[in-house]
This record gives C-alpha cells, sequence and structure tokens, in this order.
C-alpha cells in the first residue's frame, strides 16, 4: 500500500502540473472500487486550485468541492499521452485540455468520489497528526497512547496518532529510533518518543526526496519507480547483516504482517 512518501511524491506531480488547469474530461471505465465511483459530470468545468495530502490520502480542490482520491492497496495515477489506449486495470481518465490523468488499480481498493465538509470533518477526526505538525511532541504522543496494550508498530500502522507510516516506514523508523516493535506502545516514554517521532521525520523526508520505495505497484505521475528500496536498512533484508551492527536482521508476524527489525539494535530495556 502506498504510504505517505508516496502519496507525497504523486501529490507533488499532480499539483506542479495541473493546478490552475481546468477539468475538461472524465471517462469512468470501471466504477466498481472500494466504494462505487459516483457520476463526476458535474465537475468538468472546474478549475484545480492546489493538491492537499491529508495522511495517505490525497485532497484536490477544485473551484466549488473538493475530490478524495485514496490509492488503496495497489492504485496509482500518472500522466499518459492522450493517443494511450487503456489498459485492462485503467479504470479512470482526468483529462484537462490536453493532458490526461489515468487512475490506474488492479485490485480496486482505491477511492475517487467527492468530499463534503462533513465528510471531510468526519475523516479528519480518525486521523492522528501529520509528523510535521508543531502539535505532534513526545508528550502529547505519550499521553495519546495511555492505556493501549497494543505494539508500538500497531499503534504507527492505525495512524490515530501520528499518520503516513505503513509497513515499510513503521519498520524503518523504529530501527532508526532503536525501539523493538513489539514494545507496548504505552511503556515509550518522552524520550522514546522524541527519538521515534525524530526517526519518522528523517525517514520519510528521506523518501519523498527519492521518489517513495517502488516494491510492485508505487510510480510517480511520471511512471517512475521510487528510489528509496536501495537505502531500506531493514525492511525486506531478513537475514541480511544490520547496516549498524551485522548481526542478522529478523522478520517475526505482527497483525498478520511481516516485520522487520534488529535483535541487536533494537532490544527492549
Amino acid at each position: 500500500m502506498p504510504e505517505l512518501p508516496e502519496v507525497e511524491a504523486v501529490r507533488r506531480g499532480v499539483e506542479e502540473r495541473l493546478v490552475g488547469k481546468i477539468l475538461t474530461e472524465v471517462r469512468v471505465r470501471e466504477p466498481r472500487l472500494r466504494r462505487p465511483v459516483p457520476l463526476l459530470a458535474s465537475w468538468v468545468g472546474r478549475r484545480l486550485l492546489r493538491v492537499e495530502r491529508r495522511g495517505k490520502y490525497l485532497l484536490w480542490r477544485f473551484d466549488g468541492g473538493t475530490l478524495l482520491v485514496h490509492l488503496g492497496m495497489s492504485g496509482r495515477i500518472a500522466f499518459v499521452a492522450p493517443d494511450v489506449p487503456p489498459g485492462r486495470h485503467d479504470h479512470l481518465d482526468f483529462l484537462f485540455a490536453e493532458t490526461l490523468l489515468r487512475y490506474t488499480d488492479p485490485r480496486r481498493f482505491g477511492l475517487v468520489e467527492p468530499l463534503d465538509a462533513a465528510a471531510e470533518r468526519t475523516l479528519e477526526a480518525r486521523l492522528g497528526l501529520e509528523p510535521w505538525d508543531e502539535r505532534l511532541t513526545p508528550a502529547w504522543a505519550r499521553a495519546k497512547v495511555q492505556g493501549r496494550r497494543r505494539a508500538v508498530k500497531e499503534v504507527l500502522l492505525a495512524g490515530d496518532v501520528v499518520v503516513g507510516a505503513g509497513n515499510i516506514y513503521a519498520c524503518e523508523a523504529l530501527f532508526l529510533a532503536g525501539i523493538p516493535p513489539g514494545r507496548p506502545a504505552e511503556s515509550l516514554d518522552e524520550g522514546d518518543w522524541a527519538r521515534l517521532i525524530a526517526a519518522l521525520r528523517a525517514v520519510f523526508e528521506a523518501a519523498i526526496a527519492a521518489g517513495g520505495t517502488t516494491l510492485r505497484d508505487h510510480r510517480t505521475v511520471e511512471g517512475k519507480g521510487g528510489e528509496y528500496r536501495g537505502r531500506l536498512a531493514v525492511y525486506g533484508r531478513e537475514g541480511e547483516p544490520c547496516p549498524r551492527c551485522a548481526t542478522p536482521v529478523r522478520r517475526v508476524t505482527q497483525g498478520g504482517r511481516g516485520t522487520f527489525f534488529c535483535p541487536s539494535c533494537q532490544r527492549s530495556g
């Protein structure tokens, strides 16, 4: 699933080329995504004012409304030449004059739908803070997880404390912070949270600069793969030497998903 760096790379690419342009046509070939794509004919003729990201969601701000775009597990959007025929999984086209932005989603877990004020408030209420939000302090994060017995990695994946981390970047940030992924979140003190928040920011910033991580589906809007994969310290590296201490990286299953960590650098206590 695309995580914050991949979604941010897409956001920047769309914003760079389309802000200020008018949507001239929407073609929906397959409306059956996670929820059915509604009729979008009324959006034709609207000007794209800006493109925002909230967590892993894209918010396309038009004059007169907002379209929410979520890439789900395998979704991607890319600029293609207007004469390129759609493939099997190319479900929507957005045309801005001669510029065509195509939405592709093999698993169809993504979303494309209008977002009114009430729905946006609902979305906002269930999302945690952005990694760079000034309100995200060690004291705030520690207070937020008190009484939770979930492991810290599971808290990161839930996204209700801080948004944006999926399996890849949760593993990487916990490694950078030296925190075991199975440690109960409520046991972290303010010093632990300070390291973890700093690690999340550092990992996200480096991954954004690299265009994200491409393992299989992710592409930038220009069709390029993200280049952060070669910098991953632990994710996907089971049995390989830790880049810090050369101890073999371990893999365990948490919540049905693989978790990668260094048993030496990320010891409890």
